[in-house]
């Protein structure tokens, strides 16, 4: 198996949990001249459509404070894949991902290659708790992934798996967006607020 990394701007990894166990899920964006449409693909499921849209609100709201232009929404259109088009994938959790994939797009910076994400996140940035750790952590390790950022309120959960499964990865809790972008990005404090 080809072990899948982010390897330019808008490209994000989450975690999944499906039927089959642990995934990773690579989270495609890229821009084109638009009014700010969000066009998604990859047999998303309706969960997972408003996750997009979310992450999306949440981005334009916080967009002034990271130095985005405030037109850029009205004069670009963001088109979302997640590969395996035929695969079909729902879920609240890669919220957080399709967010940090968006936030890469427009300040046009690549994530690195060995990081991965999962959680839920609200309209105000908050980061919200997701299922199957464990699966997700076996996905990660299987590809790779040495940093895993999960929601602070899952942090417990890691208490209860195997530290062989935890080797050699750096886990970072985190409840808000901005933490993220700390994390992902080196952008701002870890402790700021939503």
């Amino acid at each position: 198996d080809e072990i899948l990394r982010a390897d330019r701007p808008g490209m994000a990894i989450g975690l999944a949990w499906t039927s089959m166990g642990g995934d990773t899920l690579v989270i495609e964006a890229v821009t084109y001249p638009g009014k700010g449409e969000l066009k998604l693909t990859g047999k998303l499921g309706e969960v997972m459509q408003e996750s997009a849209s979310i992450a999306l609100t949440h981005l334009k709201s916080i967009a002034s404070k990271h130095g985005i232009e405030a037109n850029w929404f009205e004069t670009h259109a963001i088109h979302l894949h997640v590969p395996e088009g035929a695969t079909p994938k729902d879920g609240p959790s890669a919220g957080v991902t399709m967010a940090t994939a968006f936030f890469s797009l427009i300040k046009d910076q690549t994530i690195k290659a060995d990081l991965a994400m999962t959680g839920e996140l609200d309209l105000v940035g908050k980061v919200m708790p997701i299922g199957g750790l464990k699966e997700k952590v076996l996905a990660a390790r299987r590809n790779k992934i040495k940093t895993i950022l999960i929601p602070k309120f899952n942090a417990r959960d890691l208490d209860e798996l195997d530290a062989e499964i935890k080797e050699g990865i750096t886990f970072h809790p985190v409840s808000t967006f901005d933490e993220v972008l700390y994390h992902v990005f080196e952008i701002g404090s870890q402790h700021k607020g939503a």
